[in-house]
């Protein structure tokens, strides 16, 4: 996994909803995490194997 540079920069920075995050060591971590919590919420679909 690469740092996601275009997220970062992307940030909202004036917003009071969003916490921005300056540090990048930081925003790579907590990126990391969401990315976890966002697999571990989708919904498993076993793979379909068609016969030809």
């Amino acid at each position: 996994m690469r740092f996601p540079l275009w997220s970062y920069l992307n940030q909202p920075v004036f917003n009071k909803q969003c916490k921005t995050v300056y540090n990048p060591w930081r925003f790579w971590y907590t990126y990391q995490i969401r990315f976890l919590e966002r697999c571990w919420l989708r919904e498993y679909r076993p793979e379909e194997h068609y016969k030809q």
